[in-house]
């Protein structure tokens, strides 16, 4: 009666006032307090730091404990913290990735990150010497024995590009306006009063008085007021502060002047990195300035002949050429990372949001990981708060369902790297919240890839499999695969439930930490399906991770019959009620 008594109560809200009035403690509890004065924008407060967050693991005895049986079960350690503290549906779908630098270079910074939720480290080769980066990889993967992570490691190439020099060792220049500084390509050591080395010898061929020259997409913009030899005197226009081994651009009248080199997308220095990543054992290169197809089939056919296809070849979008070709780039590699700063200088910033939806459903269509990347907390390099903006740039990007989100210079060279993951990895947990509880998984399209009849069967199990978790709200998805792909398929469909890859494979765990919801899991692994259900119960059962009641919808992969499993042996499908 109280409800036919007035019309309006009858009607059902529009759904955002649903999501608000449905979501609105979980969504919105932390409060949003003005900053003071010195931002010109609200920031948003954040209560503690990372390392007093109860799901870290603080006390060096707990800590030990924890790791040695994380290492019994190959469960990482900050996973199955997650997974006590919040439960299955309180754990972070989004994995996120962290730039190393001078701001998180000592393994102590090192494990915060670890423990704040990274789960892939990323090397820019831009930076730092070699010698730096072999003490940064050799850390991560001690830590990873001693501690009980699972951080995967991701080499960044620097590319064919014209770049500054580090400024002689100083981390920042703070440029103001009006002040004139040369570019040189001339070879010193340390630094002299306003002038920048610039790493090209041709680098001022073709350019004008009145040129603009635009650094790192617009931090710094300069106007060419004479032309000094090879050299270049440029007056700043718009004050910024200057990052070593920041990137240059030339524009004219408000287009990009574009000037082929003839420079090879994978430069001589590039492949030294590579054998330098190799021998040092990466799972990821990032391959900068990916223009075709070609060039990212090169590196992955060079790999694939020294028998080293479990190192994942990740293509850049971060210029024209390779929007052009973007379908047959993402088709050809392991992952794509949507490196929007740099392609924010080739294209026009309003079109950049729309540009960074297309590759992230392009890459869910073609069951790649995607990597959101540049300035999502760009604030927090100097400040201890993001702004509000910020926080909404990652929050769409979670709404998408990219796979992942990246920290650059945030965690890199940040005078905040820890508390800019914290902040993070909390945006993305409120996000992941409301996608879940307004089923945004609905809306998704499914497209199929397969040609083969096996790998059909494959993508309609897992479509069928992740329609059935969703509808009967199991806890857990199970997966046990030997390569990964039942796990990638399942994980593109984007479930509700958390997806556990169990796999007998290191590298095949290390390459999942770039899937979107799937905590991997290594462990040994039986021809006997029902044996491997037992045995991995039973573990996360002592483990305290699972109790009997919980409902699992389990996944089988004919990989796990050898590489050539006979044709009447397919995938499973079973929903289990762990005993």
């Amino acid at each position: 009666m109280a409800a036919s008594a007035s019309p309006a109560a009858a009607a059902p809200p529009p759904p955002f006032a649903r999501a608000l009035s449905s979501s609105t403690s979980r969504l919105f509890a932390l409060p949003l307090p003005l900053h003071p004065t010195r931002h010109k924008s609200p920031r948003i407060a954040i209560r503690a730091p990372i390392a007093t967050r109860s799901s870290l693991i603080s006390d060096p005895a707990a800590a030990a404990a924890a790791a040695a049986a994380a290492a019994e079960l190959g469960f990482d350690a900050v996973s199955e913290a997650e997974l006590r503290e919040k439960g299955f549906m309180g754990m972070r779908k989004t994995k996120l990735v962290c730039t190393l630098g001078p701001a998180c270079g000592s393994a102590e910074a090192l494990e915060r990150l670890a423990r704040g939720g990274m789960g892939v480290a990323r090397l820019n080769m831009c930076h730092g010497s070699r010698d730096w980066h072999r003490g940064a990889i050799r850390a991560l993967k001690r830590l990873n024995r001693e501690k009980g992570f699972c951080v995967s490691v991701m080499m960044d190439t620097e590319g064919s590009q014209l770049l500054m020099a580090d400024h002689g060792g100083v981390s920042s220049l703070k440029i103001e306006d009006g002040s004139e500084w040369l570019f040189t390509t001339e070879k010193f050591e340390g630094s002299r009063p306003f002038t920048i080395q610039v790493n090209f010898e041709g680098f001022s061929e073709g350019i004008v008085v009145g040129d603009e020259l635009v650094i790192d997409g617009g931090m710094v913009t300069f106007e060419v007021v004479e032309k000094v030899g090879n050299d270049l005197r440029c007056k700043c226009t718009d004050s910024g502060l200057l990052l070593p081994r920041a990137k240059l651009s030339f524009w004219r009248d408000g287009v990009l002047v574009e000037r082929n080199f003839g420079l090879p997308t994978l430069s001589t220095k590039d492949w030294a990195d590579i054998e330098f990543g190799i021998s040092e054992g990466v799972d990821f290169i990032a391959v900068s300035l990916v223009k075709d197809v070609d060039d990212i089939k090169h590196l992955k056919n060079y790999l694939a002949r020294r028998s080293l296809d479990s190192i994942k070849v990740i293509a850049k979008i971060e210029s024209l050429d390779s929007l052009k070709n973007l379908k047959e780039i993402v088709g050809a590699s392991d992952g794509v990372m949507v490196a929007r700063g740099d392609l924010g200088v080739q294209v026009p910033l309003e079109q950049i949001p729309a540009i960074q939806r297309e590759i992230t459903l392009l890459c869910r269509q073609l069951n790649k990981p995607v990597i959101v990347a540049s300035q999502l907390l760009e604030s927090m390099v100097e400040y201890p708060t993001p702004t509000r903006a910020e926080v909404a740039d990652v929050s769409e990007a979670v709404r998408q369902y990219a796979d992942a989100l990246m920290l650059s210079a945030e965690s890199a060279v940040g005078a905040f790297a820890e508390k800019s993951l914290s902040v993070l990895r909390m945006a993305c947990g409120r996000m992941e919240l409301w996608n879940r509880e307004e089923n945004q998984q609905k809306l998704l399209s499914q497209h199929q890839l397969a040609v083969s009849l096996p790998d059909r069967i494959s993508e309609q199990i897992c479509i069928s499999a992740v329609e059935m978790a969703n509808n009967l709200g199991v806890d857990a998805i199970f997966v046990y695969t030997k390569h990964g792909h039942m796990a990638s398929l399942l994980s593109s469909n984007r479930p509700n439930p958390p997806i556990f890859a169990f796999t007998d494979n290191a590298n095949a765990r290390k390459s999942m930490n770039l899937y979107w919801g799937v905590i991997p899991i290594q462990l040994p692994l039986l021809d006997d399906m029902e044996e491997n259900i037992k045995q991995t119960f039973n573990l996360m059962k002592s483990r305290n991770t699972v109790k009997p009641g919980d409902l699992v919808l389990v996944v089988s992969d004919s990989d796990l019959h050898g590489p050539f499993p006979a044709p009447s042996v397919f995938q499973s499908v079973q929903v289990r009620t762990i005993p």
